[in-house]
């Protein structure tokens, strides 16, 4: 009986997949023109701020496709995942390729205990296919958070390297300025001294908005909405005002490099509270363990006595 459940689940699972894959769907031309305008900015700005320069994970053709009818079907649900793709372009990694190991790694925690319980049922133990199912739901649920946390984890640290490699940009280009140098000529030299990925990062994009025929500064401002870093924008906005409007922007990015550094302290002091709270409570419990470490044989005498 087991057998043949498994058959058919089997069975039903690739009539699903193969009318999935022969049917043709009915394609709306606006949708179409406004995804395929959608994804045409998308590969621009992936051109311009240098989003596969940091070295991501090596994706096979096939993930690459399972993730992009993935990401397809969740844009078709309105779920665009702009967070998501800012952590993914710091990791240096693409949506496509994410997605398609969620869904990998959701299958295989489900596959494993369902595969294991049928194993078992043949020998007469185990917990049944309904039980094997049910483990195996839980677990693919877990295994398939487990990337996007990750990736979440991992981005974080990497944005707050970043927003400090920002700030030491500001300082540099601020100099530049104090010397004399254009504003390209600021940025290209700011950039050029440093070989840390987010240097690097930021360099790339402005070579290739160069290449492009892209404002240095438009390229800045693209690339703080690719990875979610709200310190680019502003110095996009404040450069955009030095071309427009002749502004004098020294003084300013040096104020806001100021700025971000007592903001980095501000973060960092409040950590190391933190950390010092969680040390007193650590220690709180290890005082009263050895309090009780110590009463307890005095207690049980007593205990024994009455």
């Amino acid at each position: 009986m087991t057998l043949i459940l498994v058959a058919g689940a089997i069975a039903g699972a690739g009539a699903l997949l193969l009318g999935y894959v022969l049917s043709v769907p009915r394609i709306n031309p606006a949708a179409a023109l406004a995804r395929l305008d959608s994804e045409r900015s998308r590969a621009r700005r992936d051109r311009i701020t240098a989003a596969t320069s940091t070295g991501g994970t090596v994706e096979s053709a096939s993930m690459r496709k399972l993730g992009g009818q993935l990401r397809q079907t969740l844009e078709g649900f309105g779920l665009r995942m702009g967070s998501l793709r800012a952590d993914l372009s710091l990791l240096g990694r693409t949506l496509e390729g994410h997605l398609a190991t969620t869904v990998l790694c959701g299958l295989a925690g489900f596959l494993m205990p369902v595969v294991l319980t049928a194993i078992l049922s043949f020998a007469g133990i185990g917990l049944g296919i309904a039980g094997g199912t049910i483990i195996g739901l839980v677990l693919a649920v877990v295994f398939a958070a487990v990337p996007t946390l990750t990736a979440r984890s991992s981005a974080a640290d990497r944005r707050r390297d970043f927003r400090h490699v920002v700030g030491s940009f500001l300082d540099l280009v601020a100099m530049n300025l104090a010397g004399g140098r254009g504003v390209p000529e600021a940025l290209q030299a700011a950039s050029s001294l440093s070989d840390g990925w987010a240097m690097v990062r930021i360099r790339d994009t402005l070579l290739t908005a160069r290449l492009h025929g892209v404002t240095p500064w438009a390229a800045l401002g693209e690339l703080g909405d690719e990875v979610g870093v709200d310190e680019l924008r502003d110095l996009a906005a404040a450069l955009a005002l030095v071309a427009e409007d002749g502004a004098k922007v020294r003084e300013s990015l040096a104020a806001r490099a100021g700025s971000l550094r007592r903001r980095e302290l501000a973060e960092i002091e409040g950590k190391a509270g933190q950390r010092s709270q969680s040390m007193l409570v650590a220690q709180l419990v290890l005082c009263c363990g050895f309090l009780l470490f110590l009463v307890y044989p005095a207690l049980m005498g007593v205990l024994e006595q009455s």
